[in-house]
């Protein structure tokens, strides 16, 4: 008897399950870092590039995944060009199921027909009034510098459910937000998406711009953080004659 419960408890898991737990594995790091190849998931997960591309081409073909053409600043050797995996609509949907959606969209609809879009805006406004709130406290001991206040924000927006990150690039900062917990509402509210760069400008302590988003279809919502300008001075030499 005891050699038996031994046996059971050495078993190794069915394939089936341990193939489920590697693709979560594989969803989660696409929804954290957004588009990623297979050599950098392989390597985060410890698998041979046979291995994840196994999973990869399995998740391929359930729709789970999609490939887009991979940026490159430097020019690219001979072969295929490099490409990325990111998450599809439907694999974020199994994320996030929008079971209310139908009715949050027709509300918004009916709150436009009697009232205006100006009525959509505050309301808008008012539901991230309380994620403004919690993030405010967050920041409080990240300084005024907008790069490391973009950094602060996005640990708070990933604890939120957003799954974003911050980096700085040649032109000032990025703040990247993976997940959008009201994206199908949104596609058709844009306010919504307006009053959220609101609050992140707030936020952060300067302007800032929306360069893409979920709602409108792009693969993770990006907004962009300007550097600050350097005053300008010109030196003017007066000459006089003597």
């Amino acid at each position: 008897m005891k050699n038996e419960v031994l046996i059971q408890i050495g078993a190794p898991a069915p394939a089936g399950a341990t193939d489920g737990r590697t693709r979560d594995r594989v969803v989660q790091l696409l929804l954290k870092h957004g588009a990623t190849t297979a050599a950098e998931l392989g390597a985060a997960l410890g698998l041979s590039p046979a291995a994840i591309r196994k999973h990869l081409d399995a998740m391929l073909a359930e729709r789970l995944v999609e490939t887009r053409a991979l940026r490159q600043n430097k020019p690219r050797g001979r072969g295929r060009p490099a490409k990325a995996f990111v998450l599809t609509a439907a694999a974020r949907e199994d994320l996030n199921p929008h079971h209310y959606d139908g009715i949050a969209t027709a509300a918004l609809r009916w709150i436009a027909q009697h009232h205006g879009p100006e009525a959509v805006s505050a309301f808008a406004a008012a539901q991230v009034k309380a994620l403004e709130e919690r993030c405010e406290a967050a920041l409080q001991e990240a300084g005024a510098d907008p790069i490391a206040r973009a950094e602060a924000l996005a640990e708070v927006l990933t604890a939120e459910g957003y799954a974003a990150n911050a980096s700085a690039i040649a032109s000032g900062g990025q703040l990247c937000q993976q997940h959008c917990p009201v994206a199908h509402v949104a596609a058709e509210f844009p306010q919504l998406c307006d009053a959220e760069t609101e609050v992140i400008s707030r936020l952060i302590g300067t302007h800032v711009q929306r360069l893409a988003t979920i709602a409108h279809g792009d693969g993770v919502c990006t907004t962009h953080i300007p550097s600050r300008a350097v005053p300008h001075t010109t030196e003017i030499t007066v000459r006089t004659d003597t």
